[in-house]
C-alpha cells in the first residue's frame, strides 16, 4: 500500500479501536417486549406467491410459503392491504375495511394463515389504511346523498365563485399525486377533498362518529387475532379547519400543480394527529390488558421531519405509536459515503429518543429496491448495518436475497412505484416460482437466474446464509446493551461495535470507499462477511472497496 493508503489505515484503525468510539449510545436492552427487538418481514401480497394462477398473489400463497417465514425466523409479517378495493390505489383505497378483497381469497383464508402463522410463533400484522377511503365506500355514497348522520364523514366544501359564477376549489391545497386536492361532485354540488388520488376521499376525523368507526375496524380484526397494525398515511389525517391556503415553498422552483410547490403547513401533521395517534394507543393497550396475550402493537407510516416523528412517539406524558417509521436510510445511495450513513443514523441516537424503540429499514413497497438504490454489492452491507443498530428491523421481502427492481416497459409503468412491486424470486422455475406460468400482474425481473432464494439457499454464502446469521444476530445484541458507531470520512469507512461491558464485542466495518483496507483481527473471528469478501484463515483481512464484515469477540 502506498503512502496515502498507510495514513488512511491508521485513522481507520484509530476508530475501530476507540472507546468509545466517535458517537455512543448506552441502552439497557433487557426484559424487552416481543417487538422490540423483533424483524417484522413485509409481504406485498399481489406479488409474493400465486397460488391459483391466475396472475396475482394471493393470501394462500402465503400460506404455501410458510416454511420460507419460519426458516427465516421472523418475528412478524406485515402485510400490505388485503381488503376490498377497486384497485386504483392497489389497495389503499379500501371500499369495506371488513372484507377480504376476492383477488387475493376470502375470511376463511384468511383464518388458515392466521392460525398456521400463529402456531408457527410468527406474529400477523395488517396495514390499516384510516385517512380516506375509496370513493365505493358505502360511507362515501351516504355521504354524496346527505345521508341523515353520514353528512361530514367527509371533507366537503363549496366552491369559490368569480365574478361570472365560475367555481373553483376552496382553497389552493395540492395532492400527494399533484394538482388540486379537491374535486367536485355534481350531485352534492360540493368539493370533496382528498390527499392522494381523487378516488381516495379522505376521511373527516373532527366526526367523533367517524373516529369512532375506524376503532370499531381496529377491533374487529383484534378479535379475529391479528397481532397490531401498520398506520398508513398517518401525517395526513388532519387538515386545517379553516381551510386556509398553504405558503408557496420559496425554494422549490416547481409547478405550481407540484405537490411540493406548497409548504403543507395545513394538512400534514396538525397537533391533532397526534392527539389521535396516543389515543389510539390507549386503545391498543386497554385491548391488550382486557384480552390478555401479547401486546398488540401499531406503527405509524410518517415520512416527517425527525421532530414531528417524535411526537408520534409521545409527549412525554402520553404514549404514541409502538414506533414511528425510520425511513432516514432510504436517502441513502450508490454514491454515498461514511459520513452521510453517519449523518442518517445519527439523529435517531439523539438522547429525546432514548426512552423510544428505535427501527430501521432499507426498502419498502413505496421506493427503489435497497439492492438497485445503494448497490447490488453492498447488500450486505447495510443488511448488516440495520441489524447491528438494534431495535426493531423492516425487511421488505426480497431484501434477504439482494433483489432489485424489475424492468418495465412504458406500458407496464402504470404506477412509478411497479419497479419495486415485481414477484418474489423463488427459483429458475417458470415465472420465477410466482406461479405456474399465467402471467403476472407485473413482469418478473429478467434477472431472476442469478437472484433467486433456491440458488441461495444452495450456496456457503449468499445474501440469504448472511440474513439468517443476522437475526441469530439480533437475538444475541440484546445482551450487548452499549452502542457506538464512527466514519473515517477520508477513507470512508463506517464502523459499528456492541460491546456487553465485559470486553466481549460484536463490530461491523462497511468499506464504502475505493482502496482496500487491511484489518488486523487479533483476538476477532470473523462472524458474518459480505458474499464479495475473500478471506483466507489468518490474522489479516482486506476489505475490498464494497466489503463489509462484522467481527465477534
Amino acid at each position: 500500500m502506498g503512502k496515502f493508503v498507510l495514513i488512511i489505515l491508521a485513522t481507520f484503525v484509530a476508530i475501530l479501536n476507540a472507546s468509545p468510539l466517535k458517537h455512543s449510545q448506552i441502552r439497557q436492552e433487557e426484559n424487552l417486549d416481543w417487538w422490540q427487538n423483533a424483524v417484522v418481514y413485509q409481504i406485498y401480497p399481489r406479488s409474493f406467491r400465486d397460488s391459483n394462477n391466475d396472475g396475482v398473489g394471493d393470501l394462500r400463497g402465503i400460506i404455501e410459503k410458510i416454511d420460507h417465514l419460519i426458516d427465516l425466523e421472523v418475528d412478524a409479517i406485515w402485510l400490505s392491504p388485503i381488503y376490498k378495493s377497486p384497485m386504483i390505489d392497489n389497495g389503499y383505497d379500501i371500499s369495506d375495511y371488513r372484507t377480504i378483497d376476492e383477488v387475493f381469497g376470502n375470511m376463511d383464508d384468511f383464518m388458515e394463515l392466521l392460525d398456521k402463522y400463529h402456531k408457527a410463533g410468527i406474529k400477523v400484522l395488517l396495514d390499516f389504511v384510516p385517512n380516506h377511503t375509496s370513493d365505493q365506500h358505502e360511507w362515501f355514497n351516504k355521504s354524496v346523498s346527505k345521508e341523515p348522520g353520514y353528512e361530514d364523514y367527509y371533507i366537503w366544501a363549496a366552491p369559490k365563485l368569480n365574478e361570472n359564477g365560475t367555481r373553483s376549489p376552496p382553497n389552493n391545497w395540492l395532492s400527494v399525486f399533484d394538482n388540486s386536492a379537491w374535486t367536485w361532485n355534481e350531485q352534492r354540488q360540493e368539493y370533496y377533498f382528498h390527499q392522494f388520488y381523487s378516488a381516495q376521499p379522505d376521511l373527516n376525523f373532527r366526526n367523533a362518529k367517524v373516529q369512532q368507526e375506524l376503532k370499531d375496524v381496529m377491533a374487529y380484526w383484534l378479535d379475529m387475532g391479528v397481532d397490531g397494525f401498520r398506520i398508513d398515511a398517518v401525517p395526513h389525517i388532519y387538515e386545517d379547519a379553516e381551510l386556509k391556503d398553504e405558503p408557496v415553498n420559496p425554494d422549490s422552483g416547481l409547478n405550481p400543480t407540484d405537490y411540493n410547490y406548497l409548504n403543507h403547513i395545513y394538512t400534514k401533521d396538525q397537533n391533532e394527529t397526534f392527539s389521535l395517534v396516543y389515543d389510539w394507543r390507549a386503545f391498543m393497550d386497554n385491548y391488550t390488558k382486557a384480552n390478555g396475550g401479547d401486546t398488540r402493537i401499531f406503527m405509524t407510516e410518517c415520512a416527517s421531519d425527525l421532530d414531528k416523528i417524535l411526537y408520534y412517539y409521545g409527549n412525554g406524558e402520553k404514549l404514541g405509536a409502538h414506533f414511528s417509521f425510520n425511513f432516514n436510510l432510504l436517502g441513502l445511495d450508490v454514491n454515498s459515503t461514511s459520513k452521510d450513513i453517519n449523518d442518517k443514523i445519527d439523529p435517531w441516537f439523539d438522547r429525546k429518543f432514548n426512552n423510544y424503540t428505535k427501527n430501521w429499514l432499507t426498502g419498502n413497497h413505496d421506493n427503489p429496491r435497497a439492492a438497485s438504490r445503494m448497490g447490488p454489492n453492498h447488500v450486505d452491507a447495510y443488511n448488516m448495518l440495520i441489524t447491528i443498530l438494534g431495535g426493531v428491523t423492516v425487511t421488505y421481502m426480497g431484501e434477504e436475497i439482494g433483489q432489485e427492481n424489475g424492468e418495465l416497459t412504458p406500458e407496464e409503468m402504470t404506477d412509478a412505484r411497479n419497479l419495486e412491486r415485481t414477484p418474489f424470486q423463488w427459483d429458475t422455475t417458470v415465472n420465477a416460482g410466482f406461479n405456474d406460468g399465467a402471467t403476472p400482474w407485473l413482469p418478473v425481473s429478467k434477472k431472476y437466474l442469478e437472484t433467486n432464494l433456491a440458488d441461495q439457499k444452495n450456496k456457503t454464502i449468499s445474501h440469504y446464509k448472511n440474513y439468517k446469521q443476522l437475526v441469530q444476530l439480533k437475538k444475541d445484541l440484546v445482551n450487548y446493551s452499549s452502542l457506538g458507531y464512527g466514519y473515517d470520512e477520508i477513507g470512508n469507512v463506517f464502523v459499528v461495535s456492541r460491546t456487553n461491558g465485559r470486553s466481549q464485542y460484536y463490530r461491523y466495518i462497511f468499506n464504502i470507499g475505493r482502496e482496500g483496507y487491511e484489518i488486523k483481527l487479533g483476538s476477532s473471528s470473523l462472524f458474518v462477511q459480505s458474499v464479495n469478501v475473500s478471506y483466507s484463515p489468518g490474522d489479516t483481512l482486506v476489505l475490498q472497496p464494497g466489503d463489509s464484515i462484522i467481527l465477534k469477540a
